[in-house]
């Protein structure tokens, strides 16, 4: 495997993931929400502005995220002690209902989906590479539910 698939690859699996979340009551574009939340769990406590800078993102798009996730009690913000301008953007303590929510939903029915067969063969040995790669390659340090 080259660079080059592995970015191939490393699309696919997004998309796969995009597609296994759960959207019931949702609208608009998943994708910044997860870049953000991907961000901010890497980087807590940045304001709006940093993140926009960090992730390329609008910085509209990424207020309109943060308040997605504020929504969504995944994320809380306070006001910056050093500069009471600025607000800085941190995950959640606890993890809120729907965090839990889509957390708890597996991903086998998008995974299966994305297979070119019906094989549960094919299926279970893809499930379980995707499990030594989330093993392998999840950042070590602890992080709160996003």
């Amino acid at each position: 495997m080259d660079g080059v698939e592995l970015f191939l690859l490393g699309r696919t699996l997004m998309k796969i993931g995009e597609e296994a979340l759960p959207t019931a009551g949702l609208s608009g574009g998943h994708r910044p929400v997860l870049v953000v939340s991907s961000d901010i769990l890497e980087h807590p406590d940045s304001t709006v502005g940093e993140i926009a800078t960090r992730t390329g993102l609008p910085q509209s798009a990424v207020s309109t995220a943060v308040a997605r996730l504020k929504e969504a009690g995944a994320v809380t913000s306070t006001v910056d002690p050093r500069d009471r301008r600025r607000t800085l953007v941190r995950a959640a303590d606890q993890a809120s209902p729907r965090v839990a929510e889509i957390r708890a939903t597996p991903v086998d029915d998008a995974v299966a989906a994305a297979l070119a067969d019906n094989d549960p063969a094919a299926l279970r040995e893809v499930l379980d590479a995707l499990t030594t790669l989330t093993r392998h390659l999840r950042p070590r340090e602890p992080r709160a539910d996003l």
